[in-house]
């Protein structure tokens, strides 16, 4: 099965903590990859965690509050001290753009690594997509614009049958318009059913980015039947009222979410500072929705059928 795997790099909130890195996640499709938010010490997660700084070309921000912006700028100049060059595309809001490219005009001046920006709006919408992978991003109810992001994998092409195909003499230069569905006709006329001559494909899979937001009872809707869900446990329910007051959700909450959406898997993070035990927020969001993952930095997750640590 080829690689879709998340890496949890940061799961704290605003206010810094001993033991949680601010908001970062990168998204391992295919060896490819895409990073949501960038808070500081993103980069040292990073290699501590082996990633390739050569594999990433995207970079995903869900708001602009500075838990999950201030490690950009040190991200950017340290991949260009590294003798990277070409381009990376940073996703963000028009206020995203101009600031960050007033920060990258002034240090990471003359450095080889041509910066990219894609504006993005609180809305619905597909910012990204290629022959195997659509992005979306999905408007999020927080005190400033935010976005969660939505990773979809396209349906892939069935599977040869290769005993079926050699006994029916299919020439290798059939196979490709088979996987897309097609019969085979044979010289004599005979036609030959494709599901005969193919198996059925993997089912496609998909990750649900939900960063800082209020409960929103509306999103189950727009994720409905997603593989992972990460869905910011910023509180849990005793601090509800502060969970309202500050564009928060709880861990109950989120895991209220993954029940209506259909979730396969519920993985928590951006807790706040305030609690030290971060099983609190498993116990509670166990209590509404059974398959829960506890996130925590250097956690990968691998979204497959049985979706393992």
């Amino acid at each position: 099965m080829e690689k879709f795997e998340i890496n949890v790099l940061g799961c704290g909130s605003a206010k810094p903590s001993p033991i949680h890195n601010p908001s970062c996640t990168v998204v391992n499709f295919r060896d490819n990859l895409f990073m949501i938010d960038c808070g500081e010490g993103a980069q040292k997660e990073f290699q501590r965690q082996r990633l390739k700084f050569s594999r990433l070309n995207h970079i995903f921000l869900t708001h602009l509050h500075g838990d999950h912006v201030f490690g950009l700028p040190g991200l950017i100049g340290t991949m260009a001290l590294s003798g990277l060059e070409g381009d990376i595309t940073i996703h963000t809001f028009e206020d995203g753009k101009k600031i960050l490219t007033s920060i990258f005009d002034y240090f990471n001046r003359g450095l080889p690594i041509d910066v990219k920006f894609n504006v993005i709006h609180p809305e619905e919408s597909v910012i990204f997509e290629n022959s195997s992978l659509r992005i979306g991003t999905v408007p999020l109810r927080h005190k400033i614009p935010a976005v969660g992001y939505v990773f979809e994998e396209k349906p892939r092409l069935r599977h040869i049958n290769r005993e079926m195909c050699d006994y029916h003499d299919v020439p290798l230069w059939a196979f490709n318009a088979i996987k897309s569905g097609d019969d085979f006709t044979k010289p004599d006329g005979t036609v030959i059913p494709n599901t005969l001559l193919t198996k059925d494909p993997l089912n496609p899979r998909s990750y649900a980015h939900i960063s800082d937001t209020a409960y929103m009872p509306d999103l189950a809707e727009k994720i409905q039947g997603v593989d992972l869900l990460f869905h910011e446990t910023t509180y849990l329910t005793q601090d509800l009222d502060k969970a309202k007051e500050r564009g928060h959700s709880t861990a109950t909450q989120a895991a209220q979410i993954a029940l209506d959406a259909k979730a396969k898997c519920l993985l928590t993070g951006h807790y706040s500072s305030r609690y030290k035990n971060d099983n609190l927020f498993l116990e509670e969001a166990k209590t509404v929705f059974p398959n829960v993952i506890l996130g925590k930095e250097g956690l990968k997750i691998m979204i497959d059928d049985k979706l393992q640590i």
